[in-house]
This record gives structure tokens, sequence and C-alpha cells, in this order.
């Protein structure tokens, strides 16, 4: 079997526009529901044939310096989960570009599996069909059976029951700042707070699907917001800080520490942008 010499990927930022919390599970997850769409912000992913395996990171000092090149890294886990699978694998280099900030709510970690996965089927000649990628992903990280999916999609359960979803394409703001928050905190937080749970998401899906980001703004929540913004009031400003400049609404992506202003067109977020000298304009779903 002939193999390739170097597979490229995208490994694209998401936004979650909304995020319902249900409950608590016995497993230490929460059961969730969360629209996730990818955005045009994106690591690069390059894997190229070696003698072993291994993850290598690249990028912005700030950024390459805070992800793990080791087994916390959840490329190499993405890696070494699909060798267990594939009988052709062998050795790669996978070398991620950075450029999504990390531990920032906006799914860099799991972005970078899932394009890790998909590099490497290919490289290796594993003709793993989607079903069993995703039985894969499922296994690495919560979040990687959405960013795998390549498109937008409705999550549910812990984040491995997905359902691709049209949504038009949408204009963001992201602002970002230079901590991150730990998905186990934020959820804990939501516990220790007795937080409720969203509203039925329907209207805010149905503005989604029709591309309408006047209806679509005033409807974007995350159930994680107040146990966050609590600890993190930097953030709460933020948001406010967004609608007061005219977003149509904001919302925190994740468990945070990215917040994302919902622009009318690329106009608007154009401007938007141009208060604050870190924020990103940036497209989804992409």
């Amino acid at each position: 079997m002939t193999r390739r010499a170097a597979v490229r990927r995208q490994a694209n930022a998401k936004i979650n526009v909304f995020l319902r919390v249900l409950r608590a599970r016995d497993d230490g997850y929460h059961d969730i529901e969360s629209l996730v769409v990818p955005v045009s912000l994106a690591d690069r992913i390059t894997a190229r044939v070696a003698d072993e395996l291994r993850v290598t990171v690249k990028g912005a000092d700030d950024l390459a310096g805070t992800v793990p090149a080791g087994g916390l890294n959840l490329a190499l886990v993405a890696a070494l989960s699909l060798a267990d699978e594939c009988e052709h694998a062998g050795g790669a280099e996978v070398e991620i570009e950075k450029l999504i900030p990390v531990a920032a709510g906006l799914g860099g970690g799991s972005a970078d599996a899932a394009a890790t996965l998909g590099a490497l089927n290919e490289l290796w000649g594993c003709r793993l069909d989607m079903e069993a990628l995703a039985d894969i992903a499922a296994r690495v990280g919560s979040d990687v059976p959405a960013m795998l999916a390549g498109g937008p999609v409705l999550v549910q359960g812990r984040g491995d029951v997905i359902d691709p979803v049209t949504v038009d394409g949408l204009w963001w703001v992201l602002r970002s700042f230079d901590f991150g928050v730990r998905s186990p905190d934020a959820y804990r937080w939501w516990d220790e707070d007795r937080a409720p749970s969203g509203p039925d998401p329907a209207p805010l899906l149905m503005a989604a699907t029709k591309g309408d980001p006047e209806t679509l703004g005033p409807l974007l929540f995350n159930d994680l917001e107040p146990p966050v913004f609590a600890r993190h009031p930097e953030l709460a400003e933020a948001k406010a800080a967004l609608l007061e400049a005219g977003a149509l609404g904001a919302v925190m992506s994740g468990s945070g520490s990215s917040v994302a202003g919902l622009a009318r067109d690329q106009g608007h977020a154009g401007s938007l942008a141009r208060r604050w000298p870190s924020a990103r304009v940036v497209a989804g779903p992409r």
C-alpha cells in the first residue's frame, strides 16, 4: 500500500450558539444540549510519516507554550486511539500550528484531535468510515465528535450524540482573555450554585437555520455563564460591552473564557472588533 508523505487538515474553532445544561450524570459528566458551529479561526494540522508517533506544537509562544505535548494532548490521545484500531498504523509526526486560544471554550484541543484522526486515517490508509472515527472520537473527548463532523451540529448526551443541522452564514466578534476556564470547573460550579437549565432552544434553532441574526441575537444563551461570571466578572463585563457597542447578542462559548458577539454582517463585525485590539472577526459556520 502506498502512503502519502504528508496530509494536512484545518482544525476549526467552534462557538456554542447555545449551551443548555440538563443534569449531572453518574459517570461524572453532564447531559447537555448545544448548537455547535465551526468558525473560520483554525489551527493547522500536518501529519507526516515518521519512525515513531509524536505530536509537536508550534505557533505563538503564548499559545504553543500552554499546550501539553505529552500524554494530556488530545491530538496524541487521538493518534494513539486510532493506532489501536488501524492495522496499517505506523509512525507519524503530527505538527500543530496553534492559532486558536487555549482553554478558551473554542474547542481548539478537540478540533486538533478530530483533525488528527482524519489526517492519520488518510496517511496510514486505515480506511475507517465516519462512524468508526466517531466512535474513536467519543472515547477521546466529549467535544471531539462534534468537531469531527465538520459542520454545524446539535449536540446532546455528554457531547457524544450529534445531529447535523443547517445554519446559514453568521458573523461573530470573538473576545478572548489571557486565562482559561477548565470545563470540569465550570460544570462543578454549575452544580455547586444549583444553576437552572435554560429555555427550550426551538426558537433559537429556527432563527439559526434561517440565518436570521436579528432574531437570533437576543436568544443566545449559555447555562454556564452565571457560575463562570460569578468567578470571572471580567467575562460578564466583556459580554455587556459587546451588547453596549451594538452586537445583536453575545454569549460565552463553552466554559469560557471567550465571549462571542453576533454581528449583522461582515461590516458590522469589523466595526465592533475595532473597539478592542485583541478582538477577532470570524465567520461561521465554516
